[in-house]
């Protein structure tokens, strides 16, 4: 049993959630999340809260249940409250700015600067100063997936701590050669 999946969502005020199998469908004010989900889990939506239950008792149903909750729940908040990301550029000369509603632009080094295109759904506030950017979305999933892709750019390296990275990461630092025993 899914210690997950059998807890209830709870529906925040002002979220409505249509559900025609396989197709979840979560709304609050403009803002609309779609999901198509496994057909070896049900959802019913009763009152003020959402049960996520498998179809049938096997092996690939109670595999994928817990993680069908916690998707819907994910859901319901995102269009309530939203998601936020904070990434931290780290570097001499290293800077973004916001060219337009949907488009940074990275100098990170390399010898052009980088032009990052964010998907339909996911904002982007810049402040120059602290070089941070702060990404918001409804959607957690295409949140985590815009934040890794502009770390990917430049990950932060170990040595002197350069490159782009989560807001709270941390960072394994490394001795470079002045660093070593008995140097000379």
């Amino acid at each position: 049993m899914s210690r997950i999946g059998k807890m209830p969502v709870p529906l925040l005020q002002g979220v409505k959630v249509e559900w025609r199998a396989p197709t979840i469908k979560v709304t609050k004010d403009a803002t609309t999340l779609t999901r198509d989900l496994h057909a070896d889990v049900d959802v019913v939506v009763a009152g003020d809260h959402i049960v996520v239950k498998p179809k049938v008792e096997n092996q690939r149903s109670r595999a994928i249940w817990g993680l069908t909750r916690t998707l819907v729940n994910n859901m319901v908040l995102g269009v309530s409250t939203g998601f936020v990301k904070v990434l931290e550029v780290v570097g001499v000369g290293w800077r973004v700015e916001a060219q337009d509603a949907e488009t940074l632009k990275l100098a990170l080094g390399f010898s052009h600067p980088v032009i990052f295109k964010l998907p339909k759904g996911v904002e982007a506030k810049v402040d120059a100063k602290t070089s941070k950017i702060t990404l918001k979305s409804a959607d957690k999933e295409l949140l985590g997936l815009t934040a890794a892709r502009l770390r990917a750019y430049r990950k932060p390296e170990p040595y002197k701590g350069k490159g782009i990275k989560y807001e709270n990461e941390r960072i394994a630092r490394k001795v470079g050669k002045a660093g070593k025993a008995g140097g000379k």
